[in-house]
C-alpha cells in the first residue's frame, strides 16, 4: 500500500492548481494527484466557455477571480517565456431589463467596491457603444471595461500540469472506487484498479463528480452533475469589439476567432442531475430557444448558421450555485474544492494558493475563503451567488 501525505481526487485545473501551489507554498510531503480522464475529454475544465469576469454579486467571488486575471497578466512571469494562454480582453455585457436593473445595480456597487472595471450604463449609450446591439426590452448593462475575457483552457491547464512535472507530484490514472473513513479522519483511498492509497489529508477536487466523492466518505455534498450546451454558429457580420453578453434570458453569445459561440438556455427550474455519461447536445435549444433570443438582441444574428455544438458538466451547487472551500467541520482532513456551478475554471488558481496556504500555514492568508465553508451546507443555509452564468 501506497501512502501518501496529501491524495487530491482530481487532476483537472482545481486539482493541478491546489498542487502547483502546495509546492510553491513549500510544502515537502508526498503529493497523489488522482484522475480518472488523462485525455481531459469528459473534463469540465477543457468543455468550458473558457472565460473570466469580474461580475459576481459577492465580494469574495471577485476577489477570487481577481486573483487568476492577475496570474493572467503575469503569466510568463510564472510559467516561463513560453507561456501563452490566448487571453483576450473582450469583456462581458450583463444586460438587464428593468425588472433586473435593481439586481444589477447593487451588484456592480460590490463590484466597483471591489475595484473591477466595469461600467454600467443605460440602454441609449449601450447602443452607442455598440451599434450593433437592440435595446429592446433593455433597461441597463455592465460592461467588463477591462479585466475580463476568454482565452485557452487545454493551454491553461497544461501550464499547471506541465509546471507540476518537475515538482514531485504523482499523477495517478484511475476512479477512486472507496474511502475509508475511521470515526473523525479519512485514511485511505481506494481506486478501482485495486491499489489503495493511505493518506494523511484528502482533497476532493471531482469537479461534477464531486457530491459522489463526498458520499463515498460518508460526506453529504449537494453537488451534482448538470448538462451545459455550447453551439458553435456562423455569421456574416464579425464584430470584433463584441464582448460576451449575456442577455436577460440567461443566454450568452461571444466570438470565438471567426465564429461564435453560445449557449445557457438550459431551464434550472425543472433540471435533474445529468447522467455522468451523457455528452450529447440537446440539439432542439438552439432552434427554439437561442436562435430567437440572438435575432431579438443582436438583429444580423437573423441568418446565421449552427456548425457543431459540444456539452460539458456543470458542478452544481444545489443549494446555493455557489463554491465550498476547505475542510469538513468534523472530519477535518477532507478538504472541498467543489460546487462553483460554472466558475471553478477562472477560480481555481485562487482556491489552489487559499487551501495550499490553508495547509501548509495553517490558516487562509492571501485569499479568506471561510465565507465558502462546508458549514453553511451541514445548516442549510444558503450563500447564494446571483450571476451564475
Amino acid at each position: 500500500m501506497a501512502k501518501y501525505d496529501i491524495v487530491i481526487i482530481g487532476g483537472a485545473i482545481m486539482g493541478a492548481s491546489l498542487a502547483y501551489y502546495l509546492r510553491k507554498e513549500g510544502f515537502a510531503g508526498s503529493i497523489a494527484l488522482i484522475e480518472r480522464d488523462p485525455q481531459f475529454t469528459h473534463s469540465a475544465t477543457t468543455l468550458s466557455a473558457a472565460s473570466i469576469r469580474q461580475q459576481f454579486s459577492i465580494a469574495e467571488n471577485i476577489r477570487l477571480s481577481r486573483f487568476t486575471l492577475d496570474l493572467f497578466r503575469r503569466l510568463k512571469e510564472e510559467f516561463g517565456d513560453e507561456a501563452d494562454i490566448g487571453f483576450r480582453e473582450g469583456g462581458y455585457l450583463i444586460l438587464a431589463s428593468e425588472e433586473g436593473l435593481p439586481v444589477l445595480k447593487a451588484n456592480h456597487d460590490v463590484q466597483l467596491a471591489e475595484g473591477a472595471d466595469i461600467a454600467l450604463e443605460d440602454a441609449e449609450a449601450l447602443m452607442r457603444r455598440f451599434p450593433w446591439l437592440s435595446s429592446e426590452g433593455i433597461a441597463a448593462g455592465a460592461y467588463g471595461v477591462s479585466g475580463e475575457g476568454w482565452f485557452d483552457a487545454h493551454a491553461y491547464l497544461s501550464l499547471f500540469r506541465k509546471a507540476l512535472r518537475g515538482m514531485k507530484v504523482d499523477f495517478v490514472t484511475a476512479s477512486v472506487a472507496a474511502i475509508e473513513r475511521q470515526d473523525d479522519e479519512v485514511t485511505s483511498v481506494t481506486l478501482d484498479t485495486g491499489e489503495r492509497l493511505e493518506a494523511g489529508i484528502v482533497v476532493n477536487a471531482a469537479g461534477p463528480n464531486a457530491g459522489k466523492v463526498a458520499a463515498l466518505a460518508g460526506i453529504e455534498l449537494p453537488v451534482e452533475p448538470r448538462k451545459r450546451n455550447v453551439f458553435v454558429f456562423e455569421a456574416r457580420e464579425r464584430y470584433g469589439d463584441m464582448p460576451l453578453l449575456v442577455d436577460p434570458s440567461g443566454i450568452y453569445v461571444r466570438p470565438e476567432g471567426s465564429v461564435y459561440i453560445t449557449g445557457g438556455a438550459e431551464d434550472e427550474a425543472g433540471e435533474q442531475a445529468a447522467d455522468p455519461a451523457d455528452f450529447e447536445p440537446d440539439w432542439g435549444l438552439f432552434e427554439n430557444e437561442i436562435w430567437p433570443v440572438l435575432a431579438t438582441r443582436i438583429p444580423a444574428f437573423e441568418a446565421i448558421k449552427m456548425t457543431r455544438a459540444w456539452v460539458g458538466h456543470y458542478d452544481y451547487n444545489v443549494l446555493d450555485q455557489n463554491a465550498v472551500i476547505g475542510p469538513h467541520p468534523q472530519v477535518a482532513n477532507f478538504i472541498f474544492a467543489n460546487g462553483f456551478s460554472g466558475h471553478g475554471l477562472q477560480q481555481a488558481p485562487a482556491v489552489g494558493k487559499a487551501l495550499a496556504e490553508l495547509i501548509v500555514h495553517g490558516a487562509y492568508r492571501t485569499l479568506d475563503c471561510s465565507v465558502f465553508s462546508y458549514r453553511r451546507i451541514a445548516e442549510g443555509r444558503p450563500f447564494r451567488e446571483l450571476n451564475v452564468i
